[in-house]
């Protein structure tokens, strides 16, 4: 299978499975990862890790499937990967990109929709379609941006070049650098140093402070309130509230 899903400890594990293209996505993977981000969605996890097998953690988009298409084939086929680009971006539980390489073109604009990047010291990042006489087309000019700021991204989008982890790390494009002998082990290591363990809290979060770039003040703060009266509500916040009170650790039950 060009895309791999399996579940470890309520986390759900997608592979990217393409090595000898280096996991370029084709429209069969971009079908089979409709089909299981859609799967997940619907499940309470913890959280979700994308990998990459191989020598890449994604090179792009195939090529191949850019010649003789119409401008209606073209757009049609970009409305897609930006719609499943953005089920990843909305669900419920975090996502981390693990990227134990190359993350280029739309490998990069997939690690962009997730929640969280890390990426082992010789990792590679950038979006260099303009190589191509293209621009990025899976949300990469949008979110990009709204991630390292309007300056940095134009400078990496104009030039098509590819950061190093390190400059990708100072830019805030990556979360941490890690050694990578094995992406999902150390993705795991990442969200237990984070001990994400509420996953409606998370949600709220997420949804908080990713919508800060699109709300001015009054409804940023608006909708924070929402978001923290409905915390409130939760088993989770209950219980968290009396073990603080009771000097005892909480024992959550993830509602």
């Amino acid at each position: 299978m060009p895309v791999e899903l399996h579940y470890e400890n309520n986390i759900a594990i997608i592979r990217l499975n393409r090595p000898k293209a280096r996991n370029a996505l084709n429209s069969e993977m971009i079908e089979k990862l409709q089909e299981i981000v859609s799967e997940i969605s619907e499940l309470n996890l913890r959280a979700a890790i994308f990998v990459g097998e191989g020598k890449a953690f994604c090179a792009g988009a195939d090529i191949t499937e850019l010649l003789n298409k119409t401008p209606v084939e073209h757009l049609h086929k970009i409305q897609i990967g930006q719609a499943l680009f953005q089920q990843i971006n909305e669900l419920k539980f975090p996502t981390l990109a693990s990227i134990h390489s190359m993350a280029l073109g739309g490998g990069l604009e997939l690690a962009l929709a997730c929640t969280f990047r890390i990426c082992s010291p010789t990792a590679g990042l950038g979006l260099p379609e303009i190589k191509l006489g293209l621009i990025p087309g899976y949300g990469g000019t949008q979110r990009l941006p709204r991630l390292i700021g309007v300056s940095k991204a134009l400078e990496m989008v104009v030039s098509g070049k590819i950061v190093s982890a390190e400059e990708a790390y100072n830019i805030g494009l990556v979360n941490q650098i890690i050694e990578m002998q094995d992406p999902i082990a150390s993705a795991k290591e990442y969200l237990d140093a984070l001990a994400i363990q509420f996953p409606a809290a998370i949600h709220q979060i997420m949804q908080a402070v990713q919508s800060a770039t699109d709300l001015n003040i009054h409804q940023g703060l608006e909708l924070e309130a929402e978001l923290f009266v409905e915390c409130t509500q939760s088993d989770d916040a209950t219980e968290g509230i009396q073990a603080f009170l009771e000097k005892r650790s909480a024992n959550f039950s993830q509602k």
